[in-house]
């Protein structure tokens, strides 16, 4: 069996750290902001596997369908030896290029989860006995070294979770990624388009309330590693479209005026009835804004594929 490698970047107590300044920043100004990123605990990502098969959440399947009809297209047009997967989670999206790509020599799984990227690497090689795994524990936003491995290099960005970053962070991410790629190399890239609002906001609004769910998790989570005592009950979910920004926004809405203790930060936060905390931003694309933005990084986008319905599109790009 090939090796698998696991390289730890991260500081132990990073994740720790990270929660305490995105909470304190986030609680103290205005509006109210918490990142996206802790709504992924093991309940979070529960919630989250549920969300991808409910009917009106259309992205995972779109993206699939993409991966499925195009990875050919896509292993031919990067010939890559190496293919590298920022928040790689389960890898399960992955396993369709891993199967295109015939000429595949190793692969670098990108996540914050040690645990998730055992467990896929695990599975991988027991199917991929020939395969080299190095798997990084690290957080792609925060700049990222690569090891070493054999190119042309595929750097893969679904899911379309580039979206979430706000654009001066979009803007600074495609930087360090072009930074990332030397010749022949190349960045796969999941972008939700923009389409029909009623359908962009039942996407993040579902009927049988486990997007809702979803989103008052991350209080829990605050709740559960800081000592908080917020009452999840106590906000209402709410799913906006901005069409200034061509985003979606969900929030969470105090029911009544409350007081939050969080004794880790040594911090008490007051909600005004109606005020609203931000969880995520969920930005959505058009070609030319994908061409435009990847351009402004020294990125050239070569192919543009989209699911039947053009609802998701997959772009490769390369250096400029």
């Amino acid at each position: 069996m090939s090796p698998f490698l696991l390289t730890r970047t991260l500081p132990a107590d990073a994740t720790d750290a990270a929660l305490r300044a995105d909470v304190l920043h986030g609680l103290t100004r205005h509006p109210k902001t918490l990142p996206p990123k802790w709504f992924y605990d093991a309940r979070g990502s529960e919630l989250f596997e549920e969300i991808t098969r409910l009917p009106e959440y259309y992205p995972t399947r779109a993206e699939r369908e993409i991966l499925i009809e195009r990875a050919d297209e896509i292993a031919r047009a990067s010939g890559a030896r190496t293919l590298i997967e920022l928040g790689s989670g389960s890898s399960e999206k992955t396993r369709h290029l891993l199967d295109a790509l015939d000429s595949l020599h190793s692969y670098v799984p990108v996540d914050v989860s040690e645990s998730a990227l055992r467990g896929a690497a695990e599975e991988l090689l027991a199917q991929r006995p020939e395969l080299s795994v190095h798997a990084l524990v690290a957080d792609f936003t925060s700049g990222l070294a690569l090891p070493g491995t054999p190119g042309p290099r595929l750097l893969a960005f679904l899911g379309g979770t580039i979206g979430n970053l706000l654009p001066e962070e979009r803007a600074a991410f495609l930087r360090s990624v072009r930074s990332l790629l030397s010749p022949g190399d190349a960045l796969l890239l999941g972008t939700d388009l923009v389409k029909d609002e009623k359908v962009l906001v039942a996407a993040y609004d579902d009927a049988a309330g486990v997007t809702a769910e979803f989103n008052r998790n991350v209080l829990r989570v605050v709740n559960r590693e800081l000592g908080a005592d917020f009452d999840p009950d106590a906000f209402g979910h709410v799913a906006l479209w901005d069409p200034e920004h061509e985003w979606i926004e969900m929030r969470l809405r105090a029911r009544r005026a409350q007081t939050v203790k969080v004794p880790a930060l040594d911090l008490l936060v007051g909600f005004e009835a109606g005020e609203e905390l931000r969880t995520e931003v969920s930005a959505k694309f058009r070609r030319e804004r994908v061409r435009a933005e990847l351009d402004a990084a020294g990125l050239r986008l070569d192919q543009w594929w989209t699911d039947s319905g053009d609802r998701f599109a997959l772009s490769l790009a390369t250096a400029s």
